[in-house]
């Protein structure tokens, strides 16, 4: 079992690509695994024939134990390797404690593209129609799926023929004789799930009325949008669309059901423990108010011609990330892990930004933030939000992070207490840009004026800093961004 994210202990086998005696080429997918962070195609670290299944479809297994063995050419030659040596995808023996080699292609992916780490992540793994379905992907909908197509007409195309879905997706289709077009699809921009293709499969085979097409609600209108605080009408709050999907997927009752118990996917898994693991670290908070007028200004002056130059819209986002680079180079500590023996301080800029997708929230992190212009960081951050929204995100894009932004404000929020994404020692929210009525000192005297005010909570671990040193990082995050002028320069 590789190790896919640093922070990342186990993974749960999703479904097996090959089954034993099937011939396998070197970085040709093997295994879909599961994970709070990614759900990723595992590629095969050689070419040869998968000759025993150590770890079945559902099985959660910690990293570097071993879930498969490859016989090679040269391990076919030699009929007295039994597992096949170094050449197998977790260890050559049948012991689970067994290790595999840390160097093996393929497997050591947490901490850097290489290899297989450029490969498109799917958007989940999709256990075999025929098979019982994993715990931890179990549908929060009262819906069966069916072991074989229903010998009923099939549904009429209500849906997108070229919605996007993953491979896994694909293949239940194909099981199931069913088109693009059939089945509505209820992912971010229409993209077609699982519990899509099974809940028209369901209807089918019941008779029951069809789902109806959600294009009218499709939450995914501009990526970056979900990605910034309001973008269109920066200086006042906004609350969050009816069609974002601020809370996970619906629930549906069971006729007659009062109550509903709603299976924990693998993200709410991973996502509960890592809180609980953030908890036990003693949280302090800073919280200041931002003059967002410079910031706005400059916004609005850029945002047309951005927008028609980049094909994408400027949001406060990048402002924030690289107001907090900047800061952390004044703050060092802050930048850093909190370890058993003491603050462990990074080189590496690495702030990661938290977005929000359908089932939970993961955080992929910009490297380098502090040598990226606002542009690069604009660029950067949508890239990786719609790459998230769409379950395209890369194993790089995990890991190595050493300081978070909450981006909270595009839902309308005025005050929010983050938790800290340890081992990470500090996370900052930016919140709504609001219009309020302040004190302004002028030279003749105080007047009360209209301003864009942009709230700011840090969040501090206790153990690594005190809450003047968090005052002082907070400090400085302001300044830059209240020292925005004419002469800062997007590009």
């Amino acid at each position: 079992m590789p190790q896919l994210g640093e922070s990342v202990a186990e993974g749960t086998i999703g479904r097996w690509l090959k089954q034993p005696g099937d011939t396998v080429e070197k970085y040709e997918p093997l295994v879909e695994v599961i994970t709070d962070k990614v759900n990723a195609e595992v590629p095969s670290p050689f070419a040869g024939v998968l000759k025993e299944i150590l770890a079945e479809e559902g099985a959660t297994v910690p990293n570097n134990a071993e879930i498969a063995v490859i016989e090679t050419a040269d391990d076919g030659a030699d009929a007295s390797t039994a597992g096949a040596g170094a050449s197998t995808a977790g260890a050559g023996a049948s012991t689970p404690a067994a290790a595999p080699g840390p160097g093996e292609p393929g497997f050591e992916v947490a901490h850097g593209p290489a290899g297989s780490d450029e490969r498109p992540v799917p958007e989940a793994p999709e256990p075999a129609p025929q098979a019982a379905a994993p715990p931890v992907e179990a549908s929060v909908l009262p819906i069966a799926a069916a072991s074989a197509p229903a010998a009923v007409a099939a549904p009429p195309a209500m849906g997108d023929p070229n919605a996007r879905m993953t491979p896994a997706v694909r293949r239940l289709l194909r099981e199931h004789g069913l088109e693009a077009s059939q089945v509505p699809g209820t992912g971010g921009g229409g993209r077609i799930t699982r519990e899509d293709v099974l809940a028209v499969v369901e209807a089918m085979r019941t008779g029951t009325q069809l789902p109806a097409s959600p294009a009218a609600a499709s939450p995914a209108t501009s990526a970056p949008a979900a990605a910034s605080p309001a973008t269109s009408a920066p200086t006042s709050a906004r609350p969050a669309p009816a069609s974002t999907p601020a809370t996970g997927p619906a629930i549906a009752f069971p006729p007659g059901a009062d109550e509903v118990l709603v299976p924990m996917s693998q993200m709410r898994k991973g996502i509960a423990a890592q809180m609980t693991r953030a908890l036990q670290a003693p949280h302090a908070y800073v919280h200041m108010e931002v003059d967002a007028s410079h910031l706005v200004a400059l916004r609005e002056r850029a945002k047309k011609a951005y927008q028609a130059k980049e094909g994408v819209s400027l949001s406060y986002v990048p402002f924030v990330v690289k107001a907090s680079a900047e800061a952390l180079k004044r703050n060092p500590r802050f930048n850093a892990h909190w370890t058993d023996q003491g603050l462990l301080a990074k080189r590496r800029i690495n702030i990661g930004v938290a977005v929000a997708v359908e089932d939970g929230l993961i955080v992929p992190v910009i490297r380098d933030a502090d040598q990226l212009s606002i542009h690069g960081l604009n660029m950067a951050i949508n890239d990786v939000a719609v790459r998230a929204r769409n379950n395209k995100l890369r194993l790089d894009d995990f890991g190595g992070g050493t300081f978070t932004v909450d981006n909270t404000g595009y839902l309308g929020t005025n005050l929010v207490m983050p938790i800290l994404n340890v081992p990470e020692v500090g996370i900052v929210t930016m919140e709504a840009i609001t219009k309020r009525a302040v004190v302004v000192s002028t030279d003749d005297g105080d007047v009360i004026a209209i301003r864009p005010v942009m709230n700011m909570v840090l969040a501090v671990d206790h153990r690594a800093n005190d809450g003047a040193g968090g005052a002082a990082l907070l400090r400085d995050i302001k300044a830059w961004l209240e020292g925005v002028g004419p002469e800062t320069t997007v590009y």
